[in-house]
């Protein structure tokens, strides 16, 4: 039975690239949904950048506002929620430990999360950087953080066959030094 449950919330994105771009991370950390809220990017299935057509196998669904009274609806009781923005008081991504079932809450490339959303958040963390990452790159260096933490990471070379594509045939040669 899968304990773990990962969901992506975009909060009124504007690009599509980037959500094509956020697609193509969720196919590679094994997301289970990916919801966005606003009426910016009503083109979600025309993603040039979601050339692994992962959109096809993790649903892309729009909610009307991604707040409090719609979690209910998206996630269940169990699922944390946490905001990921550049948040006075917020925790260092580095020093957090990331629960099992989770709603990671991303804010728009030119604004940030609403407050209500904070307020209604478990946890709030940051991405320590100097200056901001767009959208994508944030979403990619949460998940990518995630699955560094878990144990998951550590099954080398059985999670490298799983992840490659026929293009990549090279192999580690052991040096006799």
């Amino acid at each position: 039975m899968k304990t773990e449950f990962v969901t992506i919330g975009l909060t009124n994105p504007k690009s599509t690239e980037n959500v094509g771009s956020v697609m193509r991370a969720a196919g590679c950390y094994q997301v289970d949904q990916v919801l966005y809220s606003g009426t910016r990017y009503d083109r979600a299935m025309k993603m040039a950048t979601d050339t692994k057509k992962v959109s096809s196998a993790i649903p892309l669904q729009h909610i009307d506002h991604l707040d409090a009274m719609n979690f209910c609806d998206a996630v269940d009781d169990e699922t944390q929620i946490i905001c990921v923005d550049l948040i006075p008081g917020a925790t260092p991504l580095p020093a957090f430990s990331h629960p099992d079932k989770a709603l990671y809450i991303f804010g728009p490339e030119d604004g940030t999360i609403a407050q209500s959303v904070v307020d209604a958040a478990d946890h709030v963390v940051f991405v320590p950087t100097i200056g901001c990452m767009n959208l994508a790159a944030s979403v990619n260096v949460v998940l990518y953080d995630r699955l560094a933490k878990s144990s998951r990471a550590m099954a080398g070379d059985d999670l490298i066959r799983e992840s490659k594509d026929a293009n990549n045939n090279v192999v580690v040669r052991k040096h006799p030094f």
